[in-house]
């Protein structure tokens, strides 16, 4: 004679847990995505601190900064000959209009 066990789990718990699983996936996939007029408006940011920066003669060549904005912030990243440039871009970055913050991620590259 075999007995079964009555320790069956339920399976509400696992149901629960694929629904909270789906909602955090959810809420991962739209991190960052813009909301209307979002993604448009930090293009145009990138493309006026980017602009500024390359009339910018003490921030000429060899330099390599990059420039990304997300929902108003600016995100200056790259290499640069001097503190002083790294302390030039982050200003220049901060006068276009819409800009919330600027990140200053630049570092000084010593191979120069």
């Amino acid at each position: 004679m075999r007995f079964r066990s009555s320790t069956r789990m339920p399976r509400w718990p696992s149901a629960v847990l694929c629904v909270l699983m789906a909602a955090v996936l959810a809420g991962c996939a739209s991190f960052g995505k813009c909301g209307p007029g979002e993604c448009s408006g930090d293009a145009k940011i990138t493309a006026e601190v980017r602009a500024l920066l390359a009339q910018s003669p003490s921030l000429g060549a060899p330099n390599e900064i990059s420039v990304q904005t997300i929902r108003g912030v600016v995100y200056l990243r790259g290499l640069v000959s001097t503190p002083l440039q790294i302390e030039e871009a982050g200003n220049i970055a901060e006068q276009v209009a819409g800009v919330t913050d600027v990140q200053n991620m630049l570092t000084i590259n010593n191979s120069y």
